[in-house]
């Protein structure tokens, strides 16, 4: 035991020589996350109240299990040495196949809906796959850069990250949890170009993906009426379009100002899961077209200060996870956000920092933490 504190403290202590973070990172993802618990606390007060009969059971949940333990996550994965993740690419690849089998398990699977991608330990609940977001894609960026110049080879390339790939979707199919794949894959498909993949391999792994989008819509229907409520909002407007048509009526009704900070009407039991993947229709009840296109801006600016990280990191592994991790949070806002608004299906994917949801917020401030690790070890620094 004392052995394993003593690597411990060597593990954090051997960061001190690095330089500081990236502040610009830093100021961004403190105004996402301020801003979140914010609208948080307003989208939550009702469903709160009405379930728990205390308005802010939902916010108090959040800051302890979501944003005190993403913090924890963040402290620690910006004292360790990035490089250290790339020793263990392996074990994390069997950590993510074997986390998604836990949710299989009777007695410590939970159930949300018709879907099982959590499980319950000693009362709490997880979900495996947002941390398979962080735990697969390290794997990745580790793999990418063993093969760096292997990659036009089928056998070396495309062929095993499609089987590697394909174990994890399937896994995450039978969950199943289609909103959390499709960011792990999009995320894959950019690394796997950034990593030195080429374009017609993607093509291929595309029209891979197609089909099988053709093949789900079959096995599960209710995919086929989430298309269906995009080219047409109103063939069931009370059934299977219910959610998108109120949410298209919370953000209409903010207009350029908002109705105000708290005085949202779609929170009061119309909107489903305002306080989970819905929360920007009530940012922008709330807070109107100017704010919630700020909040966009800011995602795009998170974004961009990766790709800076991404250029002045020394060495590949580096780079394919500043670009990993900013699509990853990119991508899946800008998903949640066309759901929201209609422009593209709805998934089912928490808005990342400001959405309600332990397990999102901790996975997603994780990778912050490598982040700032990494702009730490820049050419800058």
């Amino acid at each position: 035991m004392a052995s394993a504190i003593g690597r411990f403290k060597k593990l954090i202590s051997s960061s001190d020589k690095f330089g500081e973070p990236d502040k610009a990172l830093l100021v961004i993802v403190g105004i996402i996350i301020v801003f979140g618990l914010i609208m948080l606390s307003s989208a939550s007060s009702i469903i709160s109240y009405n379930t728990y009969h205390h308005d802010s059971y939902y916010i108090l949940k959040h800051q302890l299990f979501g944003l005190g333990l993403g913090l924890m996550a963040f402290w620690f994965f910006l004292k360790v040495d990035y490089h250290v993740w790339r020793k263990y690419a392996l074990w994390l690849l069997i950590f993510s196949i074997a986390s998604l089998l836990l949710v299989f398990i009777p007695g410590l699977s939970a159930r949300w809906g018709s879907a099982r991608s959590w499980i319950d330990i000693f009362g709490f609940s997880l979900q495996p796959s947002e941390l398979v977001k962080i735990t697969f894609l390290l794997y990745l960026a580790a793999w990418l850069e063993g093969r760096k110049n292997k990659l036009a080879d089928i056998s070396q390339g495309i062929g095993p990250f499609v089987v590697i790939l394909g174990v994890i979707a399937l896994l995450m199919l039978l969950q199943p949890d289609v909103g959390t794949l499709t960011i792990i894959a999009l995320t894959s498909l950019v690394v796997y170009f950034i990593g030195g993949g080429r374009l017609k391999h993607l093509l291929v792994i595309l029209a891979l993906g197609f089909a099988a989008l053709v093949v789900m819509i079959n096995i599960y229907p209710y995919q086929a009426n989430r298309i269906k409520c995009l080219l047409d909002p109103a063939f069931s407007p009370q059934e299977h379009c219910y959610q998108i048509n109120q949410s298209l009526i919370a953000v209409g009704s903010g207009g350029f100002f908002g109705r105000g900070l708290g005085a949202s009407r779609q929170k009061y039991a119309y909107l489903p899961q305002a306080q989970n993947d819905a929360i920007f229709s009530i940012i922008s009840e709330e807070t109107g077209f100017i704010f919630s296109s700020l909040l966009v801006l800011l995602y795009l600016a998170l974004f961009f200060r990766g790709y800076v990280i991404a250029r002045r990191t020394p060495d590949d592994f580096g780079k394919i996870l500043s670009i990993g991790i900013v699509s990853w949070i990119t991508l899946q806002a800008l998903i949640n956000i066309g759901g929201m608004v209609n422009i593209m299906p709805m998934t089912g994917v928490p808005l990342p920092l400001v959405s309600y949801g332990g397990s999102a917020e901790m996975a997603a401030l994780a990778a912050i933490g490598i982040l700032a690790n990494i702009s730490r070890q820049g050419r800058n620094n």
